[in-house]
Order: structure tokens, then C-alpha cells, then sequence
């Protein structure tokens, strides 16, 4: 996980946690990260110092021996998480429960559906990287289900 400090274009800073870089790039150009006071989505990193431990169980050191350690979350932020990972969690259920599972036919219904072989009706199911971008390269109308922290644990 790598942590950014980030600043939207009215100068507002917070901070935010992602996979790595890429997942970074990824999430900005589809315009999915926003400021949480503007909701401005042109958002960059701000500078910051890295934090260096200096031997394995050791407590990060700061960049600079006056600097504070950074603040905790602050309720509204910790709010606004809360409130948006219990509607991704609806919003999972929702189609859960309103779409059937084809599991790893997916990419095979979709195509069948977009082509006019086989009736429409909502499905969901897995795909590999590849087959997600194949579908959505051939005008297959796809989404990804969110997944939470949660899940991966």
C-alpha cells in the first residue's frame, strides 16, 4: 500500500491510500478520486517526505527530526468512507440480487447478449483482466463490481 498526500485544484490537501502507483494513475484518470471538501476530481500529489524505518519492527522515522507524525483521520473523512463503503456494499448487494451469476461464463454471456445470440438479461460473474478489456474494446457494456478491504481479507 502507498500513501499520497494529495491537493485538489483549490488548494484543499488530504491524504488517501492506494495499491501502489498504478492503482493510483488508474483510479485519478477515471476521475474516481476526489477532494473530500470540493469533490474536485483534478487532484495530484502534494510533495511530502518519506518516512524511513530504520530497522524491521522499528517505528517510522520522520523525514526531518522537528516534523510531526502525520494527523489521524478526521471524523468527517472517517464519515464519508463509512458512508461510501456501506453504498458500495448496497450497491453489491443490489445486483447480487437482481442479476444472475454466471461466474466464469461471463466474458462468453456478455458476448452472447451483446451479439444478439441469446436474450438480454443482467448477469454478473468473473473475468480476468484481459477479458474485461477484450469485452469493453469489442463495445461490450461491462462494469466491475466494487470490491472493499473487506473482501480481501
Amino acid at each position: 500500500m502507498i500513501h499520497y498526500s494529495l491537493r485538489c485544484e483549490a488548494g484543499h490537501e488530504f491524504e488517501s491510500w492506494f495499491q501502489d502507483s498504478a492503482a493510483y494513475d488508474r483510479q485519478v484518470k477515471r476521475k474516481l478520486v476526489a477532494c473530500p471538501v470540493c469533490d474536485s476530481v483534478k487532484v495530484e500529489k502534494a510533495i511530502m517526505a518519506p518516512r524511513i524505518a530504520r530497522k524491521r519492527g522499528d517505528k517510522p522515522v520522520p523525514a526531518r527530526p522537528n516534523e510531526s507524525p502525520a494527523p489521524a483521520p478526521t471524523p468527517m473523512l472517517m464519515s464519508q468512507e463509512n458512508e461510501l463503503r456501506t453504498k458500495l456494499r448496497e450497491l453489491r448487494e443490489f445486483v447480487k440480487s437482481n442479476a444472475e451469476d454466471v461466474g466464469q461464463q461471463f466474458p462468453s454471456e456478455a458476448r452472447k447478449m451483446h451479439y444478439g445470440e441469446i436474450k438480454h438479461r443482467p448477469i454478473y460473474g468473473e473475468a480476468t483482466p484481459d477479458d474485461a478489456k477484450s469485452l469493453v474494446d469489442e463495445g461490450v457494456d461491462v462494469m466491475p463490481l466494487p470490491v472493499l478491504p473487506e473482501d480481501r481479507n
